[in-house]
């Protein structure tokens, strides 16, 4: 079913034509006539299936319909970055509906946020922390509001901020349109549906908490003090023209950054530790092609919305099934395919089994030189265990080059 299709208004479908954008991902497809409709929903699709167009589009279109006044619309993301990606989204559409939408995070001033919020905005997409300060402040207030939107809620409530949370919630008023929109639906999840929403629609699209299967999955067994040489030779031996290596500490990231820049490599770092301004910089030089490579922490697994990504690696495992699946969604984007290679020492076989059980299945062994024994961790019944793929690791060009 194309856009036109829906009872969008034809501003909001003219745009993404010129942004060649034509045929709605299913996430966008069911939950578009339930927003419309002005239903609460609950929505839970595997990461990169369009999930901030699916309730941008619906709500857009609704706000053209009346009067549009301020702080109408509130998007709560748990990231700076899923903040920037989400009002980036929304910025498609403001001149065309003569709506504004202001971004409040932490980490920069807050004097232009103020001055922001004083010109006026329909929509505010904000990160829960930030948001309070500015609420306790004065200088926001959602007596007008008409929809909140939790995006990644799950992603929220990993990082603590349910409290905060809490707060806000006791400032918006009670009629309101509310829609929930994760990857994931733990219990607590749950509880937090039953406070905040009202008879909710639920829709549910894909597998939920797996990767898409556009995502080519392979595994290294590696010792930790092997891990940079075997990075360089999987960089050397792929057709990598966007990578992003995930690593779980803010120092060994910032200095893997430097270590593959002294190889030769176009390389930059994102982490905790570096300023809103650096982050930012970063982000957009991968955008564009300047840096090859983001070496990052897992404030990047959420909210990087980069077309193209050709491969994510997991340089150091995640401990949880949730952040294996967060991060390696970052390629594949958009019916796209990529590839996830993840490295695993001997004694990180506890983390290897929890995702691999989540995933149902075994990731495929690569052999490589150097490779120590690995304890294969999963094996469902009746199944012959995961053999190991003959070694990639062959200069580009070789007999063991990847086809494309």
């Amino acid at each position: 079913m194309p856009f036109n299709e829906f009872a969008l208004d034809p501003r909001c479908v003219r745009v993404l034509h010129e942004k060649g954008i034509k045929t709605p991902t299913p996430v966008q497809e069911q939950a578009i006539p339930v927003v419309l409709a002005g239903r609460d929903l609950i929505a839970t699709a595997q990461t990169g299936t369009g999930k901030t167009l699916a309730f941008a589009l619906p709500i857009l279109s609704r706000l053209a319909e009346g009067k549009i006044t301020k702080n109408q619309v509130l998007v709560l993301v748990p990231t700076r970055e899923l903040a920037i990606q989400v009002h980036g989204v929304v910025k498609m559409f403001e001149s065309a509906l003569s709506v504004r939408a202001t971004l409040l995070y932490g980490g920069v001033g807050m004097q232009p946020q103020i001055d922001s919020l004083r010109k006026g905005s329909s929509i505010i997409v904000a990160t829960p922390g930030r948001l309070l300060d500015h609420m306790s402040r004065g200088t926001v207030k959602f007596d007008t509001l008409r929809t909140l939107i939790l995006d990644e809620a799950d992603r929220m409530l990993d990082m603590g901020f349910m409290p905060d949370l809490r707060r806000i919630m006791s400032k918006l008023p009670k009629q309101r349109q509310t829609l929930m929109f994760s990857a994931t639906f733990a219990d607590e999840m749950e509880r937090l549906a039953k406070d905040m929403l009202h008879e909710p629609a639920r829709i549910s699209v894909g597998r939920v908490a797996k990767p898409v299967d556009a995502v080519r999955q392979l595994l290294f067994a590696v010792q930790q003090h092997d891990k940079s040489k075997l990075l360089l030779q999987v960089l050397d031996a792929e057709e990598m023209n966007c990578v992003i290596v995930f690593l779980r500490t803010k120092d060994r990231t910032e200095r893997l950054m430097h270590a593959l820049r002294k190889a030769g490599h176009k390389a930059e770092a994102i982490h905790g530790d570096r300023s809103q301004r650096q982050r930012q910089a970063a982000l957009e030089g991968f955008k564009s092609g300047k840096y090859k490579i983001l070496v990052a922490t897992d404030v990047a697994a959420r909210g990087l919305d980069v077309d193209g990504i050709s491969h994510v690696i997991n340089y150091d495992i995640p401990q949880a099934p949730d952040d294996y699946i967060h991060r390696i969604g970052r390629t594949a984007r958009a019916d796209a395919e990529g590839d996830a290679i993840t490295f695993v020492c001997p004694d990180e076989f506890a983390a290897l089994a929890g995702i691999e059980k989540a995933l149902g299945r075994a990731i495929p062994r690569q052999e490589w030189e150097g490779a120590p024994p690995l304890l294969t961790t999963f094996r469902p019944e009746g199944s012959k265990p995961a053999r190991p793929k003959r070694s990639l690791l062959r200069r580009r060009g070789g007999s063991g080059g990847r086809r494309r």
